[in-house]
């Protein structure tokens, strides 16, 4: 069996003939500046590649092309643990991704102790039941609704009544059986915020409902005159909704179905059809479109202005229907150990054996044993402050990543080639060495692990390292040097090895800012696992809010002031996490929130588009003399229109090919061969480039080009700046990281003229970015804050927290030891705090 992997002649993206070789069984990082190509070179050349051969080697056809090129020699099946979008179901939780709570539920179903609905004596689990004796054929009262004489029972050891016996499927929020009626499981129900869908001063007829054009104005004007025909009272859609009386607003708002309106008719059956009056209800029929498409997140993003949610008010919260909620295990409901930190699981697991009688241990120590199994290695990957009921959807990319390389290490896999992209993202600085041991103890079963990352605690770990450079972009995508971490810090050309060695460092400032005075005040902050916090943000400094993973640092800065901003200066529906009162909005103009989310769901965004610094690219087009010669407008430089792009791919370039079974497969569109638009587009030269020519320059070779339109020269300097100057202009955001995201977002507020007092929230702004970017980044802030704004930032990056001018530390641990306030002040004044971690890392 090889000993290496041998790279030879790769020409991917800015790859400049990249040959390398890659020792086997070894853990080696892949670094270099943002752009340089490490990701090009291992994700999409070696892992792609990997994946090929191996599809090809079991003889399965693979429409998946090779890499651009010469040969690769010594290849491993490969898996990839990436940044890629976690499950954003709301039906998909901590527990269910991690198959904890599968565990969890077996569990349940067969050791569950729960009260009889008839006499409240404690019902054991049904194996300890002999045959049939002692049965009362009367159904005990308060069975589940649904049950029937086929489903099975066993009766109650006191008074003999049936109880119905609980599956796995009665834990689970994911099925009926299991699942709260009222909110279907997913804990939240959906309200309509009225005042946003219906203008109660003017009438259906003058545009009153929202959304409803002419031709839905006529249909369901006549269907509430039918409506009220059938029921016998008059229904004038002429009359403002303001004045309408009881009766013909429950019919408007519910509908005829719902209990609102039945209540003034309970005897009277409700009409067939739309024509004679079958009307859904306004409000009704927002709320059924909106859990119809409850997994779709454009949609929710669309309604986010007409819908709010708030916790089910039937199972609090819990999704379980009330039966499920009464079932306990050594005392405790599947709900309380839901709500546990994974630590503080594990721990109850590990006590379960002293509580449990013996004879039902016996059932339960093969299903306790693997669960705990699950559990340790989600300790291991430093995730245990989460808990199961936490919703996938708001995991950070780290954390998921991390939840995926948990999965790993239980396979027992060998002879892989494991890929991980930044999996120190999210994580504090203790926790990087328990990251660093379960990536070694993926090694040591005989495995190759391959990481693309900066972190310079990982890179001082690894076995071997690819500098990957000089630059970004088309000045990157050459190997600088690789070697032994010792090597790499010798090297005199690498910037990698600079800061490796501590030749370069990110500069600390000379001095600390002494702020404006003013403070923005939270008091009583209780969100989550914050513990009645109250707690000081200065204003015109940059402040860090530190802390370890899951200290409550989210909880406070996003759950809370963001939100109660937003309610304050925008007049927005979410209601801010638990909290008693925000002092300090008078000294503030607005707030700007650049968070990880991504900037478009399609891949018609990109940097440009989203950053206005595409609208202008199109204008200086428009406005060549070949352009007005054939009668070319903006628009015709537009691939999202009509107009001048290729309408065979509709200005996308490619064309995705459904293989059934299959993933997809994007293919070269053969109308524009790629290019996105029609001929005479491509036509029309701006200084010796093309629209398409455009596209696929990077932002900083774009720069010199547009240098005088001075709207996109802004715009795109700015994006230099934010250390994104690698990207390509065409680049889709559906492939930009969340670090990438949010930099983006960061340009975008960056190039607006910034007017009055801001206060910009940021959530670690620093993802994937080398030490030699983060300094170019942090410049960019504190110019932000010397033009009299605040920055206030979650962050774990220490080259950050260092050039804070105030640190909110939180803590001390994660999760529910989580969620006090256990420093403040400069960076000096922590790093003497004994009970900081932070502080510690900083004396370090």
């Amino acid at each position: 069996m090889p000993e290496f992997i041998t790279i030879r002649g790769a020409r991917l993206h800015n790859l400049k003939n990249v040959s390398l070789t890659i020792p086997k069984n070894r853990l080696v990082v892949f670094t270099g500046l943002s752009g340089s190509g490490k990701s090009t070179l291992v994700f999409d050349t070696l892992h792609q590649e990997g994946q090929r051969q191996y599809m090809e080697s079991l003889g399965m056809v693979t429409y998946a092309s090779r890499p651009p090129l010469d040969a690769i020699e010594g290849l491993s099946p490969s898996i990839s643990v990436d940044q890629r979008a976690f499950n954003r179901s709301p039906r998909s939780t901590v527990g269910t991704t991690t198959e904890v709570f599968t565990y969890l539920r077996v569990l349940f179903a067969r050791l569950g102790h729960r009260p009889c609905p008839r006499c409240g004596a404690d019902v054991p689990p049904p194996h300890d039941v002999q045959g049939g004796e002692g049965w009362d054929e009367e159904p005990a009262a308060g069975a589940p609704a649904g049950s029937d004489d086929e489903e099975e029972r066993y009766p109650c050891p006191r008074c003999g009544a049936a109880v119905l016996e609980l599956g796995m499927a009665s834990f689970s929020f994911n099925k009926p059986a299991g699942a709260c009626p009222t909110c279907t499981g997913l804990g939240v129900v959906h309200k309509v915020k009225l005042e946003a869908v219906i203008d109660q001063e003017r009438s259906i007829a003058d545009g009153a409902i929202w959304g409803w054009d002419p031709f839905f104005i006529a249909r369901y004007s006549e269907a509430l005159r039918a409506a009220g025909k059938h029921y016998g009272f008059v229904f004038d859609p002429a009359l403002p909704v303001g004045e309408l009386g009881a009766v013909q607003r429950d019919l408007l708002f519910y509908g005829v179905h719902d209990a609102q309106f039945r209540r003034h008719y309970p005897g009277v059956k409700p009409p067939d059809t739309v024509g004679k009056g079958n009307f859904e209800g306004v409000v009704t029929g927002l709320v059924r479109r909106f859990a119809g498409h409850a997994g779709d997140p454009a949609y929710r993003d669309k309604m986010e202005r007409v819908m709010f949610q708030q916790t089910c008010p039937d199972c609090e919260g819990t999704r379980l229907r009330v039966e499920s909620r009464q079932v306990t295990v050594a005392g405790q409901t599947i709900v309380e150990i839901s709500k546990r930190p994974l630590g503080e699981l594990g721990a109850w697991l590990d006590d379960l054996s002293k509580v449990v009688p013996a004879d039902e241990w016996a059932i339960a120590e093969p299903i306790v044993d693997d669960l705990a199994g699950r559990v340790r290695r989600l300790l291991d990957v430093g995730v245990g402050y989460l808990t199961l009921e936490r919703a996938s959807p708001t995991l950070s990319a780290g954390e998921a990543q991390r939840l995926r390389l948990a999965s790993l290490l239980g396979s027992g896999l060998t002879g892989v080639l494991y890929i991980l992209d930044e999996p120190t993202i999210g994580l504090h600085a203790r926790d990087t060495a328990r990251l660093i041991e379960v990536l070694t103890r993926l090694r040591d079963l005989g495995n190759t692990v391959l990481v693309v990352e900066h972190d310079l605690e990982m890179l001082a770990a690894a076995d071997h390292v690819v500098d990957m450079g000089p630059g970004a972009g088309r000045d990157g995508g050459q190997v600088v040097v690789a070697g032994p971490p010792a090597a790499v810090a010798a090297c005199p050309s690498s910037v990698t090895g600079g800061h490796l060695s501590g030749r370069l460092a990110v500069p600390v400032p000379a001095a600390r800012r002494a702020g404006s005075g003013k403070c923005l005040l939270v008091r009583g902050a209780r969100e989550h696992n914050l513990k009645n916090l109250t707690v000081r943000l200065p204003l015109g400094l940059f402040v860090a809010v530190t802390g370890v993973s899951g200290s409550g640092k989210s909880s406070l800065l996003f759950d809370i002031v963001d939100r109660a901003a937003r309610q304050h200066f925008y007049g927005a529906g979410e209601p801010p996490g638990e909290h008693d009162a925000i002092e300090g909005w008078e000294h503030l103009d607005r707030i700007v929130t650049i968070d990880q989310e991504p900037i478009s769901r399609t891949p018609r965004s990109n940097a440009a588009t989203y950053t206005d610094a595409f609208a202008p690219i199109r204008d200086a087009f428009a406005a060549t003399p070949e352009a007005r010669e054939h009668g070319l407008t903006a628009r015709h430089f537009s691939f999202n229109v009509p107009g001048g792009r290729c309408e065979r791919c509709e200005g996308a370039g490619v064309l995705t090919v459904e293989m059934h079974f299959l993933p997809d497969v994007q293919v070269r569109c053969p109308a524009c061969h790629g290019r996105r638009f029609k001929r005479p587009v491509l036509a029309v030269p701006y200084r010796g480039f093309t629209i398409a020519d455009v596209l696929n320059l990077t932002i900083e070779e774009a720069l010199p080009l547009f240098q005088d339109v001075p709207a996109a020269a802004a715009r795109l300097s700015v994006m230099v700046e934010a250390g994104l100057g690698y990207l390509q202009l065409g680049q889709p955001a559906t492939t930009l990281s969340g670090g990438e995201a949010q930099r983006v977002k960061l340009a975008k507020e960056l190039g607006r003229r910034a007017t009055g007092r801001i206060l910009y929230l940021l959530d670690e702004p620093t993802i994937g970015l080398h030490p030699a970017d983060v300094a170019r980044l942090l410049a960019v802030l504190q110019r932000l804050v010397d033009a009299g704004h605040t920055v206030v930032t979650v962050e774990h990056n220490l080259d950050v927290i260092r050039a804070a001018d105030w640190l909110i530390d939180l803590g001390p641990e994660g999760g529910q030891a989580g969620g006090w306030l256990v420093a403040e002040g400069t960076p000096e004044q922590v790093a003497w705090v004994e009970s900081s971690v932070t502080g510690g890392f900083l004396r370090g």
